[in-house]
């Protein structure tokens, strides 16, 4: 009997998915709850496990591909078993085989790169074919391989022959071509072009930021921060922190702690515009922006104004881990009141942030440099940072923008105050 694979719920208001990789080929034996293919939202990357044991016979939505909640996208026949003709059947595709008439341009980069870098529409290709980066001349700029690169190898080896049972020609039916390319070479060398579709988690990313920027009245607000406090803790406790706690004591961990003292002196800040309403939050959720595999994303660290700075940095470190691996849970990135958006790690010195609504404002830390300042009368130089925080006008004034900053400076320069609320 065959089991339909249906895309699932995977969250409120969410209703179109994108198809991630296929980890099973059709053909491929599945066992009960085994993951069969990866779901990807605006949001997160979710796995959808076989319901039935059996044999995948269709994929009917390809990678890459978008679908919609409810969706079939692929069927099983269950309690079937893979069969010896059936079992055969990738083995032909697998084997190495050279085009009939390779140029030298393409006999050179082979040579000079056995490794290439696989652009991600030409590992897509490769999944459905079978293929490996080894059986694939790459021709692209640099050494890259292309779709194009995958299909020219696929027509290659088409004429082998390939060993069908009888009684199942249902794996070789469902095995069609991949989609032809979307562009074209140029046929200058060096001017390839590639067209891959936007990730749904890319596409919402886009409209959010668009959204934001057209629906509040954007705002940003600088200063500068002397980072030889923190420096110095970090210093004096880094080991005995480390030991204790298996995580070190970073620089995030002073910013968010600093963040809801502010919030706590300028409560505009962690409140949103609801319609012709103003909503004020008595918890402070707030988010914190991690590079993720697939782009940025932002989880939110819950009722921080009640975590320790160890309780912190275990939480900025576990989301930072599971970000990279596609794997933050759906409700882990909802919500949240305030967000501090670290772009100092990647080398920025400033910047403007954009305002993740329905949130009022956003913390932007940026790189830190040895700066000379002036103390006590003298030139010295001191380890400063920027500091940004874009602001909606329609709910926080100028003073209040600058005031919750000066508190953040403040807060971040002598940590005791910190722990003292002074």
């Amino acid at each position: 009997m065959a089991v339909e694979l249906k895309v699932p719920s995977v969250g409120e208001s969410i209703t179109e998915v994108q198809i991630g990789d296929w980890l099973k080929s059709v053909g491929d034996s599945v066992r009960r709850e085994e993951v069969v293919v990866m779901i990807e939202t605006d949001k997160v990357t979710v796995e959808l496990p076989a319901p039935v044991a059996g044999v995948l016979r269709e994929i009917r939505v390809r990678s890459g591909q978008p679908a919609r909640v409810g969706d079939v996208i692929g069927t099983i026949e269950e309690g079937a078993v893979v069969s010896a003709g059936a079992a055969a059947l990738p083995a032909p595709v697998a084997v190495p085989a050279a085009p009939p008439a390779e140029t030298p341009r393409a006999a050179a980069t082979s040579a000079r790169d056995p490794s290439p870098r696989v652009m991600p529409a030409a590992r897509h290709a490769l999944a459905e074919t079978g293929l490996t980066p080894a059986d694939v001349v790459a021709t692209g700029p640099g050494g890259r391989l292309l779709k194009e690169d995958v299909l020219r190898a696929r027509e290659a080896l088409a004429p082998a022959p390939v060993p069908v049972a009888p009684a199942q020609p249902e794996p070789s039916a469902a095995r069609q071509a991949p989609a032809a390319p979307r562009a074209h070479a140029s046929g200058a060398p060096g001017r390839e072009e590639e067209v891959v579709p936007m990730t749904t988690m890319r596409r919402r990313i886009a409209e959010r930021l668009v959204e934001s920027l057209q629906t509040t009245a954007q705002l940003t607000t600088f200063n500068e921060v002397d980072m030889s406090a923190v420096f110095a803790l970090r210093k004096e406790f880094q080991e005995r922190f480390q030991a204790k706690y298996g995580t070190k004591l970073g620089l995030v961990s002073f910013f968010v702690k600093a963040a809801v003292e502010a919030l706590k002196l300028v409560p505009e800040v962690n409140a949103e515009i609801r319609g012709t309403d103003i909503v004020y939050k008595n918890y402070y959720d707030i988010g914190v922006a991690v590079g993720g595999g697939k782009g940025l994303v932002v989880p939110v660290i819950r009722n921080a104004e009640r975590l320790s700075f160890a309780e912190l940095e275990l939480a900025i470190a576990d989301y930072a881990k599971r970000a990279a691996e596609g794997k933050l849970k759906l409700d882990e990135l909802q919500g949240g009141t305030f967000t501090v958006s670290n772009g100092g790690i990647y080398g920025n010195l400033l910047s403007t942030p954009i305002i993740n609504p329905p949130q009022s404002a956003i913390l932007g830390l940026h790189a830190i440099q040895e700066r000379a300042v002036v103390r006590d009368s003298a030139v010295v130089a001191r380890p400063m940072m920027y500091v940004a925080m874009s602001y909606d006008h329609r709910i926080i004034d100028g003073r209040e923008a600058v005031g919750f900053l000066k508190r953040i400076k403040e807060c971040v320069e002598q940590p005791a105050r910190i722990l003292l609320e002074v």
